[in-house]
């Protein structure tokens, strides 16, 4: 054992880690004490890094470092006494008896900042290229060989609306229907034309915002929709060579398109929602409107399938940070190129608008000082402003907090919701993330620490979709939930 005036990088250099890719581990101390470091070959024996004191166990100490693959081995500091942790592998080392540990190598496909603290000895599972190639190919089958009839219901309600419906209008009736999203029908032309979104209403209400708008509050109740579709393509320079806005197609899909086109569909453009329309002329006149399809619909018919037979598919059985999926919240001294946005119950709601639409992203997790999990703020969530009309006031005086306080009911104190959004761990299998996916409603897991609910990162609908077709890269524009710096 160490001597307490001994510091064992005294004759050992520090290991050099450039090129490596390192893995978090997490170091425990279970046998209490007031001042707890390590220190070992894996930083060199060069520094003492301090741990802490777990909340609510004050005999045990923890602490995270960087690690780069290979065999290791390490010591606690103690109150100034070197002592090594007997319940842990060990053996004697050139510093008396030393506690050891062995990490293999990152798979190149898995981002650094996407791997989470792992315990000792414990390694990332992986599977070969073969397997992941097999895997994927049986679900692109599976999908191209199953239609879109599979996913429309017995029965049910889809809400339609006017083009020349008045934007408030429609406002109201997204918010009263409880929907997000809502097809347009032109009754001149005799056709399905377009969606109108909550996305459409958090630009509105932005431009309202904005001085010298050409949109007021008051204009709302004439403004048509297709008047202000025309003049955001107008505004996004969406025009002809004689200023005429550029006509959009309308992204849908027909009850016999295969499920893997239409997967596709979703995934190149970005969107949420695709309505199924049928026709039965072959000039596609007269088009019924059947279902609003989502990619969760689709995912539950790959769970029911795959769910009997995942012994076959090592993919499915991967925990999610062993594979390249979702966003994940980059750690202390890591770069990341895509850095995660969360929000705090008092920022502003305009703040939060623009979060949304400046990084076209479709929810933000709303957390605490410690960064655990609150609630969540999504696109969707904009229509509760139709509520007494609160869309008229300041929303840079509103908080986030005081907007979802308008989904319910007002007699009732506000407390986070976690019916509206979901949570998974780091450790949980690719197929039981996939099954809280296929839930109706469903568009993405928020990745939390288990006990604390820290938020680690987000896994939405389409990850898991380019996951399975092949790493499919994100369109440009798009509104899924994705990332934001903030500062």
């Amino acid at each position: 054992m160490f001597g307490s005036d001994r510091n064992p990088a005294r004759d050992a250099g520090r290991v050099s880690t450039a090129g490596m890719v390192l893995l978090p581990i997490q170091f425990t101390w279970p046998h209490g004490g007031d001042d707890v470091s390590i220190s070992g070959s894996f930083n060199g024996w060069t520094e003492l890094v301090r741990m802490s004191q777990v909340e609510g166990c004050p005999n045990v100490f923890k602490a995270v470092c960087a690690v780069p693959h290979g065999s290791h081995e390490y010591k606690f500091f103690v109150d100034g006494e070197w002592r090594h942790d007997e319940q842990q592998p060990h053996r004697n080392g050139e510093y008396g008896i030393v506690n050891t540990f062995d990490t293999l190598p990152v798979p190149a496909e898995v981002s650094q900042h996407q791997i989470p603290a792992v315990i000792l000895n414990q390694t990332i599972p992986r599977i070969s290229e073969e397997d992941l190639r097999a895997s994927r190919y049986q679900i692109s089958a599976f999908l191209a060989a199953h239609t879109v009839y599979e996913l429309l219901p017995e029965s049910g309600k889809v809400v339609a609306l006017a083009v020349d419906l008045p934007v408030k209008q429609a406002f109201h009736i997204l918010a009263e229907q409880g929907i997000p999203v809502a097809p347009l029908w032109d009754f001149y032309k005799g056709k399905f034309v377009g969606v109108i979104s909550a996305s459409d209403f958090i630009l509105i209400l932005r431009q309202l915002g904005n001085h010298g708008s050409t949109l007021t509050e008051e204009e709302l109740e004439t403004h048509t929709i297709s008047a202000w579709k025309e003049g955001k393509a107008r505004r996004n320079g969406q025009v002809d060579g004689h200023g005429r806005p550029i006509p959009r197609h309308l992204i849908f899909a027909g009850p016999g398109d295969n499920l893997k086109d239409v997967a596709l569909k979703f995934l190149q453009n970005g969107v949420a929602t695709i309505p199924v329309i049928h026709s039965s002329l072959e000039d596609g006149s007269f088009p019924q409107l059947l279902h609003l399809a989502s990619l969760s619909g689709i995912l539950k018919c790959v769970c029911r399938y795959f769910k009997h037979c995942s012994g076959s598919f090592p993919m499915l059985q991967l925990p999610i940070y062993a594979i390249p999926l979702g966003t994940w919240v980059p750690r202390i001294g890591e770069s990341s190129s895509r850095s995660f946005a969360m929000l705090r119950p008092t920022c502003s709601l305009s703040s939060a608008l623009n979060m949304l639409v400046q990084a076209r992203v479709s929810s933000i997790p709303i957390v605490d000082d410690n960064d655990s999990l609150l609630d969540i703020y999504s696109r969707s969530d904009i229509t509760a402003l139709a509520k007494g009309r609160a869309y008229t006031h300041n929303l840079n005086e509103m908080t986030v907090y005081q907007a979802l306080q308008l989904g319910q009911d007002s007699n009732i104190p506000y407390e986070p919701r976690t019916q509206r959004f979901q949570m998974c761990l780091h450790t949980d299998t690719l197929l039981k993330v996939m099954e809280q996916l296929a839930n109706p409603g469903v568009r993405r897991l928020v990745i939390v620490e288990a006990g604390s609910n820290r938020v680690e990162g987000i896994i939405s609908l389409s990850d898991v979709f380019r996951f399975l077709l092949g790493n499919i890269p994100r369109p440009q524009c798009s509104e899924e939930t994705a990332v934001l710096h903030t500062d």
